[in-house]
């Protein structure tokens, strides 16, 4: 694949995981939609978004791959996400998910063997710190609660990619899981029915979130994700939540606040310290 053509997919992919901070964001904030209702309606929306593409590239029925436990993970990610960012905002959610993300997928290379030299061993310490900082209490901590929730997102979301990396056509393997999580999201919708509102505004933003961001930007980063390096396709999604950070402040209004900015320094440069030497040490 040209260089370019790699460098335009991974971009795009980033422009999509972004804009699913924003769409979540956006949706819980400015619109009638609950948390359950969002998570339902984008993974249906990107089970079948999906599932056309697996069609379009004849490699057979969608469920035909993935499995119930990627599922399940995948469908705790979701959640997760959707609640949290009913009083998270697209920055703050963006970061902690991807700084549980790395921190779960790096947690599972040192329990596997692997070893960190001083300077990742460092910039673990600085990323969990910034973790730490940007949780204190204060004036523009946020709220423990969704915190929690975005954490556990990520750690949810980094046992599934820990799964995914058994083998198997990516796309094919994210569009079973897609649909088999799709049921267990309408349990917690059903669970969750005295709290259900939605509106047509609300629906767009998620089945732009499911379709888009989720459908097509899961499809573009596993076609680029074969031409980069572990340590590349790591260090690039480092730019999702500065990514979600600009639009939140640009697009919903968000505020950039000066925990917020140090925080971001901090875990975004100690994960970038970490995954710079993320080879194993005996």
């Amino acid at each position: 694949m040209p260089l370019s053509r790699t460098v335009t997919l991974t971009v795009l992919a980033m422009l999509a995981f972004a804009g699913n901070s924003l769409l979540c964001r956006a949706a819980l904030q400015h619109t009638g939609m609950d948390a359950a209702t969002f998570t339902s309606v984008r993974l249906a929306t990107g089970a079948a978004t999906l599932a056309v593409l697996v069609a379009w590239r004849k490699s057979g029925p969608a469920w035909r791959a993935g499995n119930w436990p990627s599922a399940a993970a995948l469908c705790v990610y979701a959640a997760g996400f959707s609640f949290a960012y009913v009083s998270l905002t697209a920055a703050t959610g963006a970061l902690l998910l991807f700084g549980a993300v790395q921190a779960t997928m790096i947690g599972h290379g040192l329990y596997r063997g692997e070893r960190l030299g001083p300077l990742p061993l460092a910039g673990l310490v600085l990323a969990f710190a910034g973790i730490g900082a940007l949780l204190l209490p204060g004036l523009s901590a946020p709220p423990l609660g969704a915190a929690a929730l975005m954490l556990l997102a990520g750690v949810a979301w980094g046992v599934y990619s820990l799964r995914g990396r058994s083998g198997g056509d990516a796309t094919d393997t994210t569009a079973g899981n897609f649909l088999r999580a799709t049921p267990l999201a309408l349990l917690l919708s059903i669970a969750t029915l005295g709290h259900t509102a939605w509106d047509a505004p609300g629906l767009a933003y998620a089945a732009a979130s499911g379709a888009l961001a989720s459908g097509v930007g899961y499809a573009l980063w596993y076609a680029a994700l074969p031409q980069l390096r572990a340590t590349q396709a790591a260090t690039v999604q480092l730019s999702v939540p500065v990514l979600a950070a600009l639009g939140g402040v640009a697009l919903l209004g968000e505020p950039l606040t000066l925990r917020l900015t140090l925080a971001t320094v901090a875990i975004l440069g100690g994960i970038g310290l970490v995954i710079r030497e993320r080879t194993p040490r005996v």
